[in-house]
């Protein structure tokens, strides 16, 4: 008797019985070989099944919050930006000093109205300041103010207007008419403040239509935000 076998992983003839052992044992091992494959699939499968509930089992079973059903979750909202920069500088500008005791009297141009301008400043900017050349953007009025409310209602006026770019405002003192006296109490300390002001570049004594010994016309600082 003569019979052909195939198999996956072997090819025998067989001839007679006494072949059929190693038939037996080729058709044992690849059985062995395709149970193997298919519990490594399982396996396989198996622990894919694990990974994809591993939070679900470390849990285990779960209940939704009684309540919550029409309950609406708001988008946190984002605090409002700090103005660092800002901050700083208005804590610098707290910590400058305007003194009552500060001598300008060396730092006046000798003429009739007292006149300033910084080191460096032409006489020329002086006489156009006088003559109106330059337009008043604004102005602040000091009277009926005490001592340190006007200093410091000076300073932050001074400060504003250059931030904001203005580049010639009006100083009003006031003539002195109410005072004891009838001695203009601000007018030598306005103009002792403003020659400590870094912003400022010159003053003079305003024309008579603009307040004439009551006031000052002020120059400062090209400046801006």
């Amino acid at each position: 008797m003569t019979a052909a076998f195939d198999s996956r992983s072997a090819s025998i003839a067989v001839r007679s019985f006494a072949d059929l052992k190693p038939v037996r044992r080729a058709l044992a091992e690849a059985a062995a070989q395709q149970a193997e494959r298919e519990r490594a699939a399982q396996e396989a499968a198996r622990r894919a099944q694990i990974e994809r509930h591993l939070f679900a089992h470390s849990i285990g079973p779960v209940q939704p919050i009684k309540g919550q059903e029409g309950r609406r979750w708001h988008r946190q909202e984002l605090p409002e930006p700090v103005p660092v920069q800002r901050q700083l500088d208005e804590a610098r500008a707290l910590l400058e000093s305007i003194s009552d005791e500060f001598d300008v009297s060396t730092l006046l141009d000798v003429d009739d109205q007292l006149s300033y301008r910084r080191p460096g400043v032409g006489l020329d900017v002086t006489r156009k300041l006088r003559s109106g050349a330059w337009s008043i953007q604004r102005q602040l009025d000091l009277h009926g103010l005490r001592t340190d409310e006007a200093r410091e209602a000076l300073g932050e006026f001074i400060r504003l207007a250059h931030r904001t770019g203005l580049r010639c405002v009006r100083i009003v003192h006031g003539k002195g008419l109410g005072s004891p006296g009838r001695v203009p109490v601000l007018k030598g300390r306005v103009q002792r403040w403003l020659v400590q002001k870094k912003e400022v570049l010159a003053f003079v004594q305003a024309r008579p239509l603009d307040g004439g010994a009551g006031a000052l016309v002020v120059l400062l600082q090209p400046g801006g935000r």
